[in-house]
């Protein structure tokens, strides 16, 4: 799946959260989880968790060779983040920018960081509070994937944002 089908899901995942239908799914609840499993507070299928945000929205942007500008792919996964992080306000968020192992350490640090101000001022021009954001770069000393193939460097070309719950202010 493409992250500009994945984007398009979360967004269209994003309206119908906001449509409001009282008494259809106990399980969604403000309240204490419920045990059944499904909704349950800090799972993936629980709209307020960290697991929720990760497997969801996306946790991760991917940038061209030598590039720090959004993609429309991007674009759209930055955008469900920033939506999400309006939404619950109790969370923070680090930002962290990486490349690939082409290039010299200080090249790809430098690059790293251009990505994820990238990231994060997409994020403030739609409404994210800068204070509740912060970036990190890590260049090519954190790579995912490792290997001297395209499809590696692919991979390690991205940005990924953590969250940080109760830590905002």
């Amino acid at each position: 799946m493409t992250y500009l089908s994945k984007a398009a899901l979360v967004v269209a995942g994003l309206a119908l959260a906001a449509c409001t239908q009282p008494n259809l799914d106990d399980s969604f609840s403000n309240g204490p989880a419920s045990g059944s499993g499904t909704g349950q507070a800090g799972s993936a299928s629980d709209p307020t968790s960290v697991a929720y945000f990760q497997e969801t929205i996306g946790d991760r942007v991917l940038f061209a060779v030598d590039q720090s500008t959004l993609s429309e792919e991007g674009r759209l996964v930055v955008l469900a983040q920033a939506n999400w992080l309006l939404s619950n306000g109790d969370y923070t968020a680090m930002i962290e920018g990486h490349a690939d192992e082409q290039g010299t350490r200080e090249y790809n640090l430098a690059l790293g960081a251009r990505r994820a101000a990238s990231v994060q001022e997409y994020m403030v021009s739609q409404g994210v509070a800068a204070g509740r954001l912060r970036t990190v770069s890590y260049g090519k000393e954190r790579p995912i994937e490792i290997c001297s193939q395209e499809s590696c460097y692919n991979q390690n070309r991205r940005s990924v944002t953590v969250l940080t719950a109760g830590l905002s202010g």
